[in-house]
């Protein structure tokens, strides 16, 4: 088995033909993906894909869905915690931050997950009955 970095998983989902660089290693990504037995993609490489499409490509919540989608659904590519990832992309089309989704799935078995970030999270949280409860501590 084989583990992949973020950006052959960008490679593979972006076509970026004002990037050389990028138009030379597509064909690559695509040929790991499709033709290696077994691919596994650590969970960390997600969370950063997530900020490469979005951050680097302008791709939307329901891009990035979408690639997750079909990412999951090849037949020779494990996910690391794949089930909190397929959670995580539910919430994340509801409108809570990825990173956020998955930190909250992450911490289930708490009680409160404690936050200074901005209150829209906790407030997101609330609106999706997500738990644990999202609380941003106060003096």
């Amino acid at each position: 088995m084989i583990a992949l970095d973020t950006n052959i998983l960008a490679r593979f989902y972006v076509d970026d033909p004002a990037d050389p660089e990028a138009t030379a290693q597509r064909p690559i990504a695509r040929r790991i993906l499709s033709e290696s037995a077994q691919v596994f993609v650590p969970l960390t490489v997600i969370l950063e894909l997530e900020w490469v499409l979005r951050a680097f490509y302008g791709f939307t919540a329901e891009d990035f869905v979408r690639v997750i989608r079909h990412l999951l659904g090849l037949p020779n590519v494990s996910v690391e915690e794949w089930a909190r990832v397929a959670d995580a992309l539910g919430w994340h089309l509801q409108g809570l931050d990825f990173a956020d989704a998955l930190h909250l799935l992450a911490s289930s078995h708490c009680t409160e997950f404690l936050s200074f970030d901005d209150r829209r999270f906790a407030r997101r949280a609330r609106r999706l009955d997500i738990t644990p409860r999202v609380v941003v501590p106060t003096a």
